[in-house]
């Protein structure tokens, strides 16, 4: 049996635009898919602002290679759509972000008394559906009870989808995540980029921008990010406790 190939490769800056050239790759077995991922992983180690990989023509079974070859101990971060993938190596800004925002919604949660589950970035699959993801971060909070202290989750084998997913930085990201998202079903969306965050619900398979979060409805979360920005450097811990304190504050204004 011929060996799954690689068609396509797409280096891109992290301004979006494309760097470098469209390097065709021919069908022939000699292009084995590890040593593929070794040679883009030099090219992204020697192009520093080359933070994502674009492939084309991905298999479901490559896909399912690539991701148990590279493990779980990895700095990459995978995104599949019908064929297309994305490999990303997130920059210190993003990580921030995802650490800062990961840590308000649990903050948050327990200024609500909600209890939730955190899997970071998970990567969820479903072949059926030709889609996979592995979210900056993701969280159980209506359903937590159906989850609590698993670590065998497989949406493939029935289990719930995220109730709550996390992605920053998403214009710069080259694949689309919604449609993605969309096919595994995914109650919310938060998206974070350059100060805004957005809210979206998912609603008849497709995602429309919301005022309101579904997970934690009583605390206005668009205004996060100022909460953010104004404490930021005060540093981590000052900065949960004011999280903790406008969460407080919400609530005895909703009241």
């Amino acid at each position: 049996m011929q060996r799954p190939q690689l068609s396509e490769v797409v280096y891109i800056r992290r301004s979006g635009t494309l760097k470098g050239c469209c390097i065709q790759l021919a069908r022939s077995r000699a292009f084995d898919v590890s040593v593929c991922l070794l040679f883009l992983f030099t090219m992204i180690a020697t192009f520093r602002r080359a933070d994502r990989v674009v492939l084309h023509n991905i298999s479901w079974e490559q896909f399912e290679r690539l991701l148990e070859d590279f493990g779980d101990q990895r700095a990459v971060r995978i995104a599949y759509d019908s064929g297309t993938l994305e490999l990303m190596t997130p920059l210190p800004e993003h990580e921030y972000f995802k650490e800062v925002i990961g840590d308000a919604i649990k903050d948050i949660a327990d200024e609500l008394n909600l209890d939730y589950e955190s899997y970071g970035s998970t990567t969820w699959r479903k072949r059926i559906q030709m889609a996979g993801i592995e979210p900056d971060n993701c969280f159980y909070i209506q359903h937590e009870a159906a989850v609590r202290g698993r670590t065998n989750l497989d949406l493939r084998q029935g289990d719930p989808p995220p109730d709550l997913a996390l992605e920053i930085d998403i214009t710069h990201k080259s694949l689309d995540r919604f449609p993605i998202y969309a096919r595994l079903e995914v109650p919310e969306l938060w998206c974070y980029d350059e100060g805004t965050l957005k809210i979206y619900h998912l609603s008849a398979g497709a995602y429309a921008e919301a005022e309101r979060s579904l997970a934690l409805p009583q605390v206005p979360i668009r205004d996060l990010p100022q909460v953010i920005e104004a404490h930021r450097a005060d540093g981590r811990r000052a900065l949960r406790q004011a999280v903790r304190q406008w969460a407080r504050d919400s609530l005895g204004a909703e009241a």
